[in-house]
């Protein structure tokens, strides 16, 4: 399967503060006019997928979620005669 180039989501930040309690996963921050922009530009029926990843350098980043499940394809069925 070949890796679709990364897609960064405009105007959002994730930080992990190590000294909040372990019910709070991250903090994200919003620059308000950058992240409507990049909703408005990858709105699919309304809704914008991300993801909060973990990059190798242990930094977090935010991506657009890109993935589309494949169409479902029902079962030819042949008349046998029957």
């Amino acid at each position: 399967m070949a890796e679709q180039e990364k897609v960064f989501v405009d105007g959002c930040i994730s930080k992990r503060n190590d000294n909040a309690p372990d019910f709070v996963i991250v903090n994200q921050s919003y620059k308000v006019e950058e992240f409507i922009s990049f909703l408005k530009a990858n709105a699919k029926n309304g809704w914008v997928n991300t993801q909060t990843k973990r990059a190798k350098s242990g930094k977090l980043y935010t991506e657009l979620d890109t993935f589309e499940p494949k169409a479902k394809t029902e079962p030819v069925t042949e008349d046998l005669g029957f």
